[in-house]
């Protein structure tokens, strides 16, 4: 099926319309006080529900006419008929020729011979695959599969980069009170030595399994790393006589200490890992998209398949709001649109997001890779540039940490950084200090951020206080800072699936409007293919250094000239 060409949002009578409304807003002034003084619904009209999530964008730069002006916009720029085509496996990465089908990673066994894509039974092939990754975990977490020793296996070891390490990692640390079969993972990514180094110095051999995460077999770090991996597996069992250092011996050390997610099984095969525990996904599944995949294959033996399954319930309740509700009253359209509006209309550069939630530490970097590498782009899907900023720059930090070190900025510097707060009403650690419930004390601060950020402090208010004049200006917060608030029940697997499906569609929603092919990443190649020209040059290839621009040879000098190991 064609693909049509983007809509350009910015010659769309909506985008007029929110001009016009936001032109308006800026001459009657934006003051969040007021609108809410006078407007005694304006939380009501703009809280809503999905899941198990709660949202609060009554302290955004809206009205809730807004709203209508969004549902308009993402009307005319054909944003159902883009869902309809992502979800029913149109080839919308189109510069790939490839379907984007991440919503079927999680679609129920009920609806296999429902989405037939280019011939294959996506739901059929996918719970096959996840029947085959549960049946593995199982054994892991059982103690049925041991390692070359006999010994259980104690740790897994993730070797993954990008979205084959981001989503596994930041879902092991946001899921950590459900483990439950006394193994804990790690994750390498960096080709760095230090990583691999740190990550295997205090491991048991014998009681560690390595699960080796690239689609081809053939990402550079991951490969490298891999193989240190597998020569640090066999020098240390060599070194305590667990192995005698035959060819056969080191062959079957490798086979069970050594799983890959991979769909190249020569290659797998070549690395010395059984393909019989090789566990493979699709070219439909981006790397950034491929948490609930094989993928997550750590995950599946830490928490089990059950919480597995209630991860991709999970994702699967967003899935199904997002495609289903309509667009006035779909907060995952409107917190993409409310991305646009920011974006386009406000011109801000960056987006916090604030998980009070120490167990969320990793997930705005995870939010990175997802959100910049889909839409940091300046060509449209049908190659003609773009009409309009793209792309934000996503960042952030939990709270309260956050607090102490760049809310500062947020509250009072010269820029508008609009942030989602993330927070669960329940904790799995709920401890006391004293009388003082600490998961209140951190709620306290959640709640007080977004309201001192939409309110502000007038210099009247801080003259009141007592504060010397020379220090008022000092005091003063202006407020209008815009935030959206997101609570959730508890932080447990189905919470976190619908976390991350949301910012999913969030992004998919931004690339439509923008008219972005959100699924390739054609910015990493030129890096990585320059990489290899320069590597031998570093040390080893004078004719090659020679071939570098001045300013890399003068580097690469330095290197040489400093270099001791």
């Amino acid at each position: 099926m064609a693909i049509n060409p983007p809509v350009d949002a910015t010659q769309t009578e909506a985008w007029a319309k929110l001009q016009r409304h936001y032109d308006d807003m800026q001459t009657e002034g934006v003051d969040l006080k007021k609108w809410f003084a006078e407007d005694e619904n304006r939380v009501d009209a703009l809280s809503f529900d999905a899941g198990t999530l709660h949202f609060d964008l009554s302290k955004n730069l809206i009205k809730p006419e807004t709203l209508k002006l969004f549902a308009e916009l993402a009307d005319e720029v054909k944003l159902a008929e883009r869902t309809e085509q992502m979800y029913t496996g149109v080839h919308i990465n189109n510069t790939e020729d490839r379907a984007v089908l991440h919503t079927a990673l999680r679609r129920p066994a009920e609806d296999e011979g429902k989405y037939i894509v280019d011939g294959q039974d996506t739901v059929k092939d996918v719970r096959e695959t996840l029947d085959r990754m549960y049946a593995f975990a199982d054994k892991v977490r059982s103690g049925e599969w041991k390692g070359v020793t006999g010994k259980e296996i104690e740790t897994v070891v993730n070797i993954g980069i990008g979205g084959s390490d981001l989503g596994p990692v930041m879902a092991y640390e946001a899921l950590k009170p459900f483990a439950d079969a006394g193994i804990k993972a790690r994750y390498v990514s960096n080709i760095d030595p230090n990583d691999i180094a740190e990550k295997t110095r205090d491991l048991d051999p014998e009681t560690t399994l390595f699960v080796v995460v690239s689609k081809t077999f053939g990402t550079l770090e991951t490969l490298t790393n891999a193989r240190e991996a597998r020569a640090w597996l066999l020098e240390e069992l060599q070194a305590s006589g667990a192995i005698s250092g035959d060819g056969e011996s080191k062959a079957e050390a490798v086979e069970k200490h050594f799983v890959a997610v991979s769909t190249n099984l020569e290659r797998v095969k070549d690395f010395g890992i059984d393909p019989k525990n090789a566990f493979g996904f699709w070219d439909w599944v981006g790397g950034r998209y491929s948490v609930d995949s094989a993928v997550g294959l750590t995950l599946a033996i830490v928490f089990g398949p059950a919480r597995f399954e209630e991860f991709l319930n999970g994702f699967h309740q967003i899935d199904e709001y997002f495609k289903n509700t309509p667009f006035e009253k779909n907060v995952v359209v409107l917190m993409g649109m409310l991305n646009v509006w920011y974006r386009n209309f406000y011109k801000v550069a960056s987006h916090a997001v604030l998980p009070y939630d120490q167990y969320l530490h990793r997930f705005p970097a995870y939010l990175q890779q997802l959100t910049m590498e889909s839409n940091g782009k300046s060509v449209r899907w049908d190659g003609t540039p773009v009409t309009t900023e793209t792309g934000e720059i996503f960042w952030g930090e939990p709270g309260t940490n956050g607090q102490h070190a760049f809310f500062q900025l947020i509250h009072q510097g010269t820029q508008l950084i609009p942030a989602d707060f993330i927070a669960f009403a329940n904790t799995p650690n709920p401890l006391k200090d004293g009388d003082q419930d600490m998961h209140e004390l951190l709620l306290g601060n959640y709640f007080a951020q977004t309201k001192a950020l939409a309110f502000g402090k007038t210099a009247d208010e801080v003259r009141a206080e007592g504060t010397p004049e020379d220090i008022v200006p000092a005091r003063v917060f202006t407020g209008n800072r815009p935030t959206t608030s997101i609570m959730g029940v508890r932080l447990d697997p189905f919470a976190l699936g619908e976390l991350i499906a949301l910012y999913e569609h969030i992004t998919f929603v931004e690339g439509t409007v923008w008219g972005l092919d959100s699924y390739d990443q054609w910015g990493v190649e030129l890096g990585k293919q320059l990489a290899k020209e320069i590597t031998p040059a570093i040390s080893q290839n004078d004719e090659a250094l020679a071939a570098q621009d001045a300013s890399t040879r003068s580097l690469i000098n330095f290197y040489r000239k400093v270099r001791e190991f």
